[in-house]
């Protein structure tokens, strides 16, 4: 882990002092949002800045970024935090009659509901793969406007489980397609990837995974019901030693815009299902006074999207 780290920060390049690196070879990007912000430093391997890619079609970005994913032609090391997650692990710790006020039924509660999926509150990364930009109508500080198709080494030295937040470091790599892209007409945001994870804690179960994630607003289109205003999260793991499911996690959610704004309220709704076989010892179920071999939370998401 800490050979990794030391790697990382020899990867990153260093940046002029006026801000502009010579030939734009390399570029700073910063990502704001409540469930994930990151600062990254982009390299060009080939001595070329990052290629602008002009589609219209949702396919053809799938199209471009698949048949480019061999072809490493950036490096990116990103230092990101997952703001409303840890939030989430501090009410719970520093306000626990709060915490406690929140929990409506066995399955449901309200600052996990919205806080629930992400299972570590920040990382370092390190990206080696293609890059390509798109038109956007946003500023740099609110969105990477990018597409990336390649391969990625996450590394931690926390673990959020319910709230709680456990100390222990975790690596975990995987190859990814993921973009987003702002229009006047729609914003188009989308994840797919799949790769393995492994912990430091003997307590926590090493695993496989495969995740998807596609998310679209439109402002002018009628069209789809399903496909269009709409958007899916799906991630499932598996256990390393036995290939057995350990955790599910699903959040559908429909968009209603509002055109002359350029906004739209999203509503979120899923769950998270755990089994008794990720944790043991003392991060169990049994451990923590519960019955139920396994856990399930509801999620209900409200958002508003700018």
């Amino acid at each position: 882990m800490k050979l990794l780290l030391a790697c990382a920060l020899a990867l990153t390049p260093s940046l002029a002092l006026s801000g502009e690196p010579a030939e734009k070879r390399t570029t700073v990007e910063i990502e704001l949002d409540p469930y994930y912000s990151a600062i990254g430093v982009y390299n060009s391997l080939t001595g070329k800045p990052i290629p602008h890619l002009e589609v219209a079609s949702e396919l053809e970005i799938y199209r471009e970024l698949i048949t480019k994913f061999y072809q490493p032609r950036t490096l990116i090391v990103e230092a990101s935090l997952n703001p409303l997650p840890y939030a989430g692990t501090l009410v719970k710790r520093h306000q626990p009659g709060f915490y406690k006020g929140m929990q409506f039924g066995d399955n449901f509660n309200a600052v996990q509901a919205a806080t629930a999926g992400f299972e570590e509150p920040w990382a370092l990364s390190i990206f080696l793969g293609n890059v390509v930009s798109f038109d956007t109508i946003k500023k740099s500080l609110q969105g990477k406007r990018n597409g990336y198709s390649g391969l990625l080494i996450d590394l931690g030295t926390h673990h959020i489980k319910d709230n709680v937040l456990i100390r222990e470091g975790w690596m975990q790599m995987e190859g990814k397609l993921k973009g987003e892209q702002i229009l006047a007409d729609r914003s188009l945001r989308w994840s797919f990837r799949g790769g393995a994870k492994f912990h430091e804690s003997r307590y926590i179960a090493d695993s496989f995974f495969v995740g998807f994630r596609r998310s679209r607003t439109d402002f002018k289109e009628k069209g789809s019901f399903w496909l269009l205003n709409s958007g899916f999260e799906y991630t499932s793991d598996f256990s390393q030693k036995k290939l057995e499911p350990i955790r599910h996690y699903l959040v559908v959610d429909k968009k209603f815009p509002m055109q002359k704004s350029r906004m739209a309220f999203t509503l979120g709704l899923g769950f998270v299902w755990t089994a008794d076989k990720k944790y043991s010892g003392p991060l169990s179920n049994s451990a923590a006074g519960t019955k139920a071999p396994n856990s399930f939370q509801f999620i209900l998401r409200p958002n508003l999207e700018f």
